[in-house]
């Protein structure tokens, strides 16, 4: 039996102006994930089963923005992230984006901070820290760090000032999602 290498096995391909995702070394992309175009991937990512990130929208200009996943994110099982044509997305370190997100661009997202399962997360900017619970909804708005956004809150303009801060048990969650993924992160890597 020959063992398969991480690069045999990713499932990377170019969008149409032929920009090719980049996946740093010691990143895991589950074989079944998609990569697609101008896609930055950074240390120690874990990018689960089935999510599919793409950057392939060209601007008027003719070109296509980036879609960059900083050190130690996971971005878990069925996450899709992509962008409107001349905008990009950023997920800053640390962060963990759960099960069956959408995070759409022009988005971006702080450090540490933990996007809940089934979220939606389009035309938005998140602060460093920011908890956003199960199924919420976040578009067309600038949420300031360490702000907690409650399971299937709709937050924009206008319900942006009810928001409250995270506590102490919601940042502890967050470190612990960051740290458990890193451990998968590295136990995939050994088995590739």
């Amino acid at each position: 039996m020959v063992k398969m290498t991480q690069n045999m096995q990713m499932n990377i391909r170019p969008n149409p102006s032929g920009d090719l995702p980049e996946v740093d070394p010691s990143a895991y992309v589950d074989p079944s994930a998609q990569l697609i175009g101008r896609v930055q991937i950074g240390p120690r990512v874990l990018v689960g089963p089935n999510a599919v990130i793409r950057a392939d929208e060209v601007s008027a200009g003719g070109e296509v923005k980036p879609i960059i996943i900083q050190a130690d994110c996971n971005i878990q099982d069925g996450v899709i992230i992509h962008a409107l044509a001349g905008t990009e997305v950023t997920i800053g370190p640390r962060t963990s984006i759960a099960h069956g997100a959408i995070i759409h661009g022009p988005a971006s997202i702080g450090e540490g901070c933990f996007v809940g399962f089934g979220t939606v997360v389009f035309r938005a900017q998140l602060g460093s820290g920011v908890f956003v619970g199960v199924r919420a909804v976040v578009e067309d708005v600038d949420v300031p760090d360490d702000s907690f956004i409650p399971t299937s809150a709709l937050i924009n303009k206008a319900s942006l000032a009810q928001l409250q801060k995270t506590e102490p048990r919601d940042r502890e969650f967050m470190k612990k999602i960051v740290q458990a993924n890193l451990k998968l992160t590295h136990g995939y890597r050994e088995l590739s």
